[in-house]
Order: C-alpha cells, then structure tokens, then sequence
C-alpha cells in the first residue's frame, strides 16, 4: 500500500532533521576519530543493529541477480567510494565549499531522472526551484567561503564525483530496487561499506590517533543509530514512494539545519545572509513542488466548481 502523504511528510522531514544534525555529530567525533575510520566504525555498528532487526523481524534479504546488481551499486556508489572520496577531499578543502559542490546533487538527480525514469521528466518548476535553493545554499556559506590550499582542484573534483556517483545511484535503487525491503538495502551496503572503509583506514589512518572519550562514543552511536540505521531506512523507503528530485532537495535542508544547531549548540552566529539562504532554500523546495501545489489547486476548484450541479441534480 502506498502511504499516506502525512507519513511521507513525516518521513522526509525525519530524514532532513536527523542529516542536518549529523554534521554537528560528525565534527564533535573528528576530534577524537580518524575521519575514514570514524565512518568505517559508523557503518559497522550500524550494520550490527540493522543485522539484529532484520533478524528480529524475519525480514527477506532478495538475492536474485537483480538484488545483486542493486547492491552492488549501494556499496560502491552510496556508501564506500563517495563516503572516502568526501572524508579524503576534507584534507584539502573547507566544508563550506564541500557543501555547495555536492549541492549539485539536485541537478544531477534531476538530468539522470529525466534520462532513465520517464514518469519523472524534468519541468520548468523543477529546475527553478533547484536552481533558487542551490543559490540559498552558496548564500549561507558565502562568508566561509575559500577555495583551501593546494591540492584544492583535485578534492572539488573529488566532491563533484560522489555527488554524481550517489546522484546516479539514487536513480538506480528507484529503478530497480523497488521490491528490496530499505532494511535489506541497508544491511548489505553497510556490512560491505564498513569493511571497505575500516581497511582503508587502517591503511592511510592511524589507530593510535583513536580517544575512547565521550566525544568518540557519542559520536559514533549518535551516527550509526539515528544518522545511519534510521535516516538511510527512512531514505530507501522514500525513495520508494516519492519522485527522485524531491528527495535530493533533502540535500539543500541539511545545511540550514546543520547551522541553526551550529548556533544553538556551539554558539556559532547566524548571520543575516544565513537567514536569507535559509529563507532561498525553503522557498526552491516550494517552486519545485510546483507542479504538484498547480495540480493540486486546479482539482480543487474542479470539485468546489462541480458541487452545485450536483446539488442541482440531486434536487
């Protein structure tokens, strides 16, 4: 059964508060975890706690050869390669401009819709919309905004290739990884991602750098639990039931959250052109649901038009 459009609702602004707050999570652990294993060791709880629901609740993991491919593409291209290609690029650049270079996921999400999912073509209100919260998003960071030190070049390409590597994967799971339930999805990207990202860390990270304090802890719990076993399920699930594009607006969210707790939490200021991109993005996940808010008034008025001949004809 199709849900609700309140479950949806509540499902998609879950997924934005619970990202948006990750950043918080993910810059409190750096100062006691090694970014690339910091991830590995997210992933791997998380594959742990997803392993026992699944267990739990006797959900079927699909291992047919079209699973297969679908997974193939979750571990390689939503969880291992973009994950170390962002954490590595962190080196070189600032997050502000790693934030506005992966703001480009919309757009991509958008051209790779359009191109492989012919019930979702690409629509004027579309890309107004991404284009009005991809200027929201370069406003809020614009203060912070410096093209870091050398080796820059290489790292923003580096951004731009997990954007269009997840961008393209999104699309994909829409395709074809409809009837895998969001638990499977996440168990075998997760199990095979934190391997992947524990080995590397191993190798280009020291394990000596680790501080078992509470930083560390409640940072990686804080990730795998809520930032990873909930948001990605809510996410899979999502992408289930919702058009693509409208799910990568989810990308524009997480910075505006992202800096309210900044201001709330770390006592960052919120500056005027914060208040203002804040305001941009809001407004372009609006315009791009266009097309649906026209649809939705133009039915409207047809039912409130036609009440009275009913009224006529029953009398």
């Amino acid at each position: 059964m199709r849900p609700g459009k309140g479950s949806l609702a509540l499902g998609y602004a879950a997924a934005c508060l619970i990202w948006g707050s990750t950043w918080l999570a993910i810059k409190v652990g750096l100062e006691s975890i090694p970014p690339i294993l910091g991830a590995g060791m997210r992933f791997g709880i998380a594959a742990l706690i997803i392993a026992a629901i699944v267990r739990l609740r006797h959900i079927p993991v699909a291992m047919d050869s079209n699973a297969k491919r679908v997974y193939i593409n979750v571990v390689l291209l939503t969880f291992t390669v973009p994950y170390a290609m962002v954490y590595w690029a962190q080196q070189f650049i600032p997050s502000s401009l790693s934030s506005i270079l992966y703001s480009t996921y919309p757009f991509l999400v958008a051209l790779f819709s359009h191109v492989r999912l012919p019930e979702e073509p690409l629509t004027a209100f579309k890309v107004s919309g991404i284009s009005v919260g991809f200027v929201g998003v370069v406003l809020i960071f614009s203060s912070d905004l410096s093209f870091g030190a050398e080796g820059a070049f290489l790292a923003m390409l580096a951004v731009l290739a997990s954007s269009s590597m997840q961008a393209f994967n999104l699309v994909t799971i829409r395709k074809y990884g409809r009837e895998i339930h969001p638990l499977a999805l996440n168990l075998v990207g997760m199990t095979f991602a934190s391997v992947f990202l524990l080995t590397l860390g191993l190798i280009a990270e020291k394990a000596s750098d680790i501080i078992l304090d509470w930083r560390a802890v409640g940072s990686v719990l804080y990730l795998a639990t809520f930032g990873t076993v909930v948001a990605f399920t809510t996410y899979f699930w999502l992408v289930k039931h919702m058009e693509t594009v409208y799910i990568s607006l989810i990308v524009f969210v997480n910075p505006v959250v992202a800096t309210i707790l900044g201001g709330i939490v770390l006592d960052e200021k919120l500056g005027p052109h914060t208040i203002a991109g804040a305001g941009l993005v809001l407004a372009g996940i609006l315009v791009t649901n266009g097309n649906d808010i026209v649809k939705a008034l133009l039915r409207r008025e047809a039912l409130s038009g036609s009440e009275p001949a009913q009224k006529d004809k029953s009398i």
